[in-house]
């Protein structure tokens, strides 16, 4: 099926004018989440002590954004689903790798893209921690070769959706999704109000 998406940068405006774009798109995206207030660590490790849910509420409004367009450029037929990359699926390692993350966003109070943020405003603790995430890649990437038949490729699915996994149409699932995010933005704002409310009684 010919579609308009996604589009070929690279055949538009070429290699080099598709660097500039990444470069671009990268800066772009980097100075929305400074002025967010996303390079400090103290308002993203808030959301772990539930006392501001801004980080949960801006990325799950992104994520649920990008996925009723996509969806529904695919239903419009134009986009093509099969076109657009997709991580594969590798089960075991995902949930290990989701826990070392999720510890490490908690006691260093940034994830890598918002490590590189505070690290371009010359925090200290962002440079810190940018230094331990370029670090845990060095050594990661020297011990694939040794890991990657035991444990790396444990669990290997391809490209897996939640809609294969529960045997539905991706409409079904889109819809779910966009009705636990409004679930999930009542209670957030609920438990910041009560928090509030607490911290006011000390």
């Amino acid at each position: 099926m010919d579609t308009l998406l996604p589009l070929n940068i690279a055949q538009l405006i070429g290699p080099v004018g598709e660097i500039i774009a990444i470069i671009a798109l990268g800066f772009g995206f980097g100075f929305v989440l400074e002025r967010a207030g996303f390079g400090d660590s103290r308002k993203l490790a808030a959301q772990f002590y539930f006392h501001d849910m801004t980080v949960f509420k801006v990325m799950f409004t992104a994520i649920i954004v990008a996925m009723v367009l996509v969806f529904l450029l695919c239903a419009l037929q134009v986009m093509d689903y099969e076109r657009i990359w997709v991580n594969p699926t590798y089960l075991w390692p995902g949930l290990v790798g989701g826990l070392i993350f999720g510890a490490g966003f908690i006691i260093g109070g940034y994830c890598p893209g918002t490590a590189l943020v505070s690290a371009a405003t010359l925090k200290l603790d962002g440079l810190f921690f940018l230094g331990g995430v370029l670090l845990g890649l060095f050594a990661f990437g020297e011990l694939v070769p040794k890991i990657w038949q035991w444990f790396l490729g444990a669990g290997a699915l391809g490209r897996y959706s939640l809609a294969q996994w529960l045997g539905v149409d991706p409409g079904y699932v889109a819809l779910g999704i966009v009705v636990i995010a409004v679930g999930c933005f009542v209670l957030v704002e609920y438990v910041e109000r009560m928090m509030a409310s607490r911290k006011e009684v000390r």
